[in-house]
């Protein structure tokens, strides 16, 4: 089964969500799930909900973009454990043959 990237870029509350139960739900049936957190979807990381930990229990990478970050005046410090750092050019080069979704 291919794997899914998605590209979180909106920060409101019933996207986020959404976005989060479609990643928990693919990486529970084995899919190979990153999440890029962008744009103002970065901020909603810093309070982490129980949809964020369930995805994260389940295996799903969630990376959050380093200019988002610095644009919400947020460090790494400031996420979660199990949420890590990285940017489009990464997120895109480890997509491989995933499929990607904007969200």
């Amino acid at each position: 089964m291919p794997g899914l990237r998605l590209a979180i870029v909106a920060g409101d509350p019933a996207r986020l969500a959404t976005a989060l139960r479609l990643a928990a739900a693919a990486a529970a049936l084995g899919r190979d799930v990153t999440m890029l957190f962008d744009g103002a979807s970065v901020a909603a990381l810093a309070v982490p909900d129980a949809a964020l930990t369930t995805a994260l229990d389940l295996g799903v990478r969630v990376v959050a973009c380093q200019s988002g970050l610095a644009d919400a005046g947020l460090g790494a410090t400031d996420l979660p454990a199990g949420v890590v750092t990285g940017g489009m050019v990464s997120f895109l080069a480890a997509a491989g043959d995933a499929q990607i979704v904007l969200a």
